[in-house]
């Protein structure tokens, strides 16, 4: 029998759901720079420049409570950055203060996915099961993802001009977190086919069964 890895459709919904969540914080994260970099490119306005970017993530906050979905620590954090990073750019009209807080958000997040086994919730239970070290390595290899996106959104941020920052980190933002995505995804798949159809035909369909890939 040749097995193919098809995750239930529930569980399958679940992680996409949960990969495009965590997405939507970082492009919200980026979104506040990416708009005063805009503006101030256009306007050369450092004081307008800031205050609408304050004014997004204050937007942002105020959307959720309209909508009464709860606020994660990291939104809370995220819009405590964009006001503390604004008003040093008021005071001191050095426009970096506002592009180097993506940097301190990556760096939190790449803490964070630092605990092995993070990735557990938004995987299947097939996957839980046969492959559970490929899930931490892939896992450790999204906490060096956010430490290289800090470290290069700081260089950029402090040694470039507004244009290339605007050009670079969110090319690379998104890309690199999709292309990690896929492979990471690839390896699970592979190493949980090449295990299943290595079982015994009875081990095998006991598992199949008992995570829901078979009724």
């Amino acid at each position: 029998m040749l097995y193919e890895f098809y995750p239930c459709r529930n569980e399958s919904q679940g992680a996409v759901r949960s990969f495009f969540d965590a997405a939507r914080l970082l492009l919200a994260d980026l979104a506040s720079s990416l708009l005063f970099v805009i503006l101030l490119s256009l306007t050369h306005n450092a004081t307008l420049s800031t205050c609408l970017a304050i004014a997004l993530g204050l937007l942002q906050i105020g959307i959720q409570f309209i909508r009464r979905k709860p606020i994660e620590v990291m939104e809370w954090l995220s819009l405590f950055l964009v006001i503390a990073a604004g008003v040093a750019t008021l005071l001191t009209n050095d426009p970096r203060f506002v592009l180097f807080k993506p940097s301190v958000i990556y760096a939190i997040i790449g803490v964070v996915m630092l605990k092995p086994g993070w990735m557990n919730r938004y995987l299947p239970a097939i996957a839980r099961t046969v492959a559970p070290d490929v899930a931490i390595y892939v896992g450790f290899a999204w906490a060096g993802l956010m430490f290289l996106s800090a470290a290069l959104n700081a260089v950029i941020a402090l040694m470039f001009d507004l244009s290339t920052w605007a050009a670079v980190m969110p090319a690379f933002g998104i890309g690199s977190k999709v292309v990690l995505m896929l492979a990471g995804f690839a390896a699970i798949r592979l190493t949980v086919r090449r295990r299943v159809r290595a079982m015994p035909e009875a081990e095998r369909d006991a598992l199949l069964i008992s995570t829901g890939e078979r009724a």
